[in-house]
């Protein structure tokens, strides 16, 4: 069994890992925005630097983390289960970039147009290739293997 799992995990689509891998960075980042939003004053303020606009949008917020949070538990499901490669992964993994391909729309509608062209192509690039039939055919296909595995 062990060489028929390495044989079908190097026939997967290139790119699958470092889905896994960048949902699980989204999720740090969620954190460290929330924690710095939570508790401001600390070294990681700087961190906003990057991005002065979003910190100018989101500081008035304050102690309100509560979706930073939910959004990274989010991708840590998210990032964990795509690397397990569990079907309902690829689910939530479509979910989450389809939200942030809509929320890039509104920002090209809020007047940032550059901004949200950016994050369309991207997320939208994204969500074109998670998309694709041979990179969901590598969920369902270990699906079935846990099913035939369970049944022996």
């Amino acid at each position: 069994m062990a060489g028929s799992e390495i044989s079908s995990f190097a026939s997967e689509p290139r790119g699958m890992t470092a889905i896994g891998v960048f949902f699980l960075f989204g999720a740090v980042m969620a954190c460290l925005a929330g924690i710095t939003l939570a508790k401001p004053g600390t070294f990681l303020d700087r961190l906003w630097k990057l991005n002065p606009r979003a910190y100018h949008d989101l500081a008035p917020s304050g102690k309100t983390v509560g979706p930073f949070l939910i959004l990274a538990v989010a991708l840590v499901f998210a990032g964990v289960g795509w690397l397990k490669r569990r079907r309902w992964a690829w689910h939530l993994g479509v979910a989450i970039i389809g939200a942030e391909v809509v929320g890039n729309f509104v920002s090209v509608f809020a007047g940032r147009v550059i901004q949200g062209a950016i994050g369309i192509t991207i997320a939208g690039g994204l969500l074109l290739y998670i998309t694709r039939g041979c990179v969901h055919a590598a969920f369902v296909a270990k699906a079935k293997r846990i099913v035939l595995t369970k049944g022996v």
